[in-house]
């Protein structure tokens, strides 16, 4: 059997969900199952999920979220909704992780929900121990937090740069 490997995509850059999807749509064509379960992403973009949701049935793509804005932009009243929102979120992830329910799971921006205080590094290290072996997991988010190291197999950061176009 193999080893299924956890993977991070992280940084300052764009493309970080992009790039999982790719990588999503590669165990596509491979006849792998895929599930994406995002967090934090907030209102802008509504365009780009309606075209992501074209991929299913294929790839199963999840947001539990029920606000039209970012976390961060929301009253504390609408964060702690929007938590509830989010733990139920993660229970699915939970659910997926532990039965094995498909061969690559996406969890896009996952590490923001650190940097929110969400939830701590010590929940996301038993989701990511409780999965079986056979298992994908890709993480994506700004933030890698170093003490998570061990219980990943790759980290590709996107940075941003400036490019200057003068000659």
């Amino acid at each position: 059997m193999n080893k299924g490997a956890i993977q991070v995509i992280c940084g300052e850059g764009k493309g970080k969900t992009a790039a999982a999807m790719g990588m999503g749509i590669g165990a596509l064509t491979k006849n792998k199952t895929v599930i994406m379960i995002q967090f934090l992403k907030g209102c802008p973009g509504r365009d780009s999920f309606d075209i992501m949701k074209r991929l299913e049935p294929e790839m199963k793509i999840f947001r539990f979220e029920k606000s039209d804005c970012f976390f961060e932009s929301l009253s504390k009243e609408q964060q702690e909704e929007e938590r509830m929102n989010i733990r139920n979120g993660l229970n699915f992830a939970r659910k997926v992780v532990s039965t094995g329910e498909c061969d690559m799971l996406i969890l896009d921006e996952i590490l923001g929900l650190l940097d929110q205080k969400i939830i701590e590094a010590e929940e996301l290290t038993k989701l990511l121990q409780s999965k079986v072996d056979e298992m994908e997991v890709i993480l994506t988010g700004k933030v890698f937090q170093k003490e998570m190291e061990p219980y990943v197999d790759s980290i590709l950061e996107i940075n941003h740069v400036k490019v200057d176009n003068t000659i």
